[in-house]
């Protein structure tokens, strides 16, 4: 027995004085730049060809048809192509809650960098709601208090920014001071619950829209955006939106 301790006590001390630390002192590397001096590789070319011939055919086939080129950028407090996309997906994801829950949605809000492109005037296509909505963004419902509503009117009044909304109406002042807010044209009751359609990173507070968490319970529709557009486009003939009186400042 203490013959086999000595061994053991042996081979722990061979171990032990064996090991060494390993340091790592710099790494080192080259940048690779791919660009058209890089010859495709044919074989991969042909093999890609049907897919990607189909994917643009896709993506190309007319939808509907814009009277007029849209851009976030044509308005102050709201935008025609704001007012449009936050409308759509009031319209096309109202459906799907009321199926799920029996509640219809109150309002919507949206971020103005979510618009991610124009609408030019002419023809739609699939590849206009890619343009306009690249991201994997989805729709989310919120059940919020009048109270929280209010700092989303609050938030709204401070940016000063065109971020789409549908259903809410804002009227401010030449201060920027509160005259009016309200939802489907009836005054914001503080302890009343209020639905509210919006994107998933939103809701996750991008653009420090932290308000949403304070939701009582939250609504995965699994319904991304971009489909709400594609889908909207799909059932009309042509669009025309318009800037309106959703969010004013009087002079």
């Amino acid at each position: 027995m203490i013959y086999k301790n000595l061994i053991l006590c042996a081979l722990i001390c061979f171990v032990t004085s064996c090991k060494q630390e390993v340091y790592l002192n710099r790494i080192e590397g080259e940048r690779l730049e791919i660009n058209d001096s890089i010859s495709s590789n044919e074989v991969i070319d042909n093999f890609i060809k049907p897919y990607r011939e189909n994917v643009n055919k896709n993506l190309d086939s007319v939808l509907a048809y814009s009277v007029e080129t849209y851009s976030k950028t044509d308005g102050t407090l709201n935008t025609a192509l704001g007012n449009f996309m936050a409308d759509v997906v009031l319209e096309q994801s109202n459906p799907v809650f009321k199926s799920e829950t029996g509640k219809d949605i109150d309002m919507v809000l949206l971020n103005h960098g979510g618009m991610r492109s124009i609408i030019s005037k002419g023809n739609i296509t699939s590849r206009t709601g890619y343009q306009l909505m690249p991201f994997e963004n989805s729709v989310v419902v919120v059940e919020l208090k009048g109270a929280i509503i209010m700092e989303i009117v609050a938030y709204l009044q401070k940016s000063k920014r065109a971020h789409p909304i549908s259903n809410l109406s804002i009227i401010l002042d030449a201060d920027y001071k509160l005259i009016e807010a309200k939802i489907n044209n009836e005054p914001i009751v503080q302890d009343k619950t209020y639905y509210v359609a919006t994107n998933d990173y939103l809701y996750g507070g991008g653009d420090n829209m932290t308000f949403f968490k304070k939701g009582d319970n939250l609504h995965f529709l699994n319904y991304k955006i971009r489909n709400a557009l594609i889908d909207y486009f799909k059932k009309v003939d042509t669009i025309s939106p318009a800037i309106d009186n959703r969010f004013i400042k009087l002079n």
